[in-house]
């Protein structure tokens, strides 16, 4: 075993690198060129989500969880109003489930082609990140029409959403659901039959279906090892129940049928988008805003099918204007942990993109506590962290010779 240890090598991904737009630590234990154990470190990123929550308004709290993911900054509205409107016995209109579903599925084809932008970028394939960027363009153009923003919304509240689409504004998004269904022709050709493609990713780090049961992985992730699972179908909420649509899946789960399954993801929610549009033309304009004014005591609980997988949050209430206690679970909590299983599958080359094809979010995961290994006690607190890093920061400016 020793002798084993000292044929080692110790590569970091991280905690800064141009692969992770945030924060996380990855130890790449390798001898030679093969992968033969990961070390997951987490803890760069923790803000309190859960903590602020408990200081704000319900409505205020929309707004709030929005801050959590840019790129799911839909994903986590669309899982608490569900969770107050749970605990509630909140019944919202059918125009509002129209809509909510529009933007949740605007919002999964932004992040599966973002994603599939930064997939081609990771490989050396920057042809294909340059064409996802030209084709993301229209989708953001026809978000910020509709909710008056590229990101974070806005357009979630309990009992309804804040602003309406009216049947005016449905032509113009057909019109760019039209343009945007070449482009997802165009990627999905690129990598069914490009060899490039294929090389690197086919057969690459899979995860089986049963490691994916046993790390309870959620999301494309999931689907791509054969896990047949999707929220949206398996307890429907908002119109999901009310429109036609099917579940992706593979079976291999390597980082081949990853690509495949989002690829395949977003012919899915453009048929969503179109049916909700459908039915938006059938329903009363400006029937979207119970306006919900007080919320009792109780708990419950939401679930939302996110373009990374199920994100979950969990509500209480003592019948005050603002929560007792927020839980917050985010689909990259329980997919990150799988890499340990499949980076060992690879070599140093495969790791970056194998860490890439979870379609991490590391602010959405971070949870931080310090404890004493020996007592299991607490033994700072978030005034102590707070503390130390300006202590840090303080340090850090003195040796770098700036004054206060």
């Amino acid at each position: 075993m020793e002798e084993e240890k000292k044929k080692q090598t110790v590569i970091p991904i991280g905690p800064y690198h141009p692969l992770q737009e945030e924060p996380e630590f990855f130890k790449l234990f390798v001898n030679g060129e093969k992968v033969e154990k990961l070390d997951i470190e987490i803890g760069y990123n923790h803000r309190g989500i859960e903590k602020i929550s408990e200081s704000k308004h319900f409505d205020q709290v929309a707004f709030t969880v929005e801050r959590i993911c840019g790129i799911c900054s839909t994903s986590h509205p669309f899982a608490y109003v569900n969770a107050v409107e749970d605990l509630a016995g909140i019944e919202v209109t059918d125009r509002t489930k129209y809509i909510r579903s529009i933007v949740g599925e605007l919002e999964r084809l932004h992040s599966h082609l973002l994603w599939l932008g930064l997939a081609g970028h990771f490989i050396g394939y920057n042809t294909v990140w340059m064409w996802v960027w030209k084709a993301r363009e229209p989708l953001l153009d026809v978000m910020e029409y509709i909710t008056g923003n590229r990101q974070h919304y806005s357009m979630f509240k309990i009992g309804g959403v804040r602003l309406d689409i009216l049947n005016e504004d449905i032509p113009r998004m057909e019109k760019m659901l039209d343009g945007l269904l070449p482009y997802i022709d165009l990627f999905k050709g690129a990598v069914m039959d490009d060899p490039v493609i294929q090389a690197r990713a086919k057969g690459i780090c899979p995860l089986t279906k049963k490691e994916a049961i046993d790390f309870c992985a959620v999301g494309p992730l999931a689907r791509a090892s054969g896990v047949d699972i999707d929220i949206r179908r398996d307890n429907p909420y908002a119109a999901y129940g009310m429109v036609d649509w099917k579940v992706i899946t593979a079976v291999n789960g390597d980082i081949f049928d990853k690509i495949v399954v989002r690829v395949l993801e977003m012919y899915e929610s453009v048929k969503i988008i179109r049916g909700c549009l459908n039915g938006l033309k059938k329903e009363p304009e400006g029937n979207f805003d119970l306006k919900i004014k007080n919320i009792p005591a109780g708990e419950g609980i939401g679930r939302h099918e996110a373009p990374r997988g199920e994100v979950f949050h969990f509500v209480r209430s003592d019948g005050s204007n603002r929560p007792v206690r927020h839980k917050i679970r985010a689909p990259s909590y329980v997919n990150v942990p799988t890499n340990e299983i499949t980076a060992i599958k690879g070599t140093i080359s495969d790791a970056a993109i194998t860490l890439g094809a979870v379609d991490p979010c590391y602010c959405c995961t971070e949870r931080c506590v310090v404890i004493d290994k020996n007592t299991n006690k607490k033994i700072l607190g978030g005034s102590d962290l707070i503390k130390l890093s300006q202590e840090k920061t303080r340090e850090l400016k003195k040796k770098m010779g700036i004054t206060e």
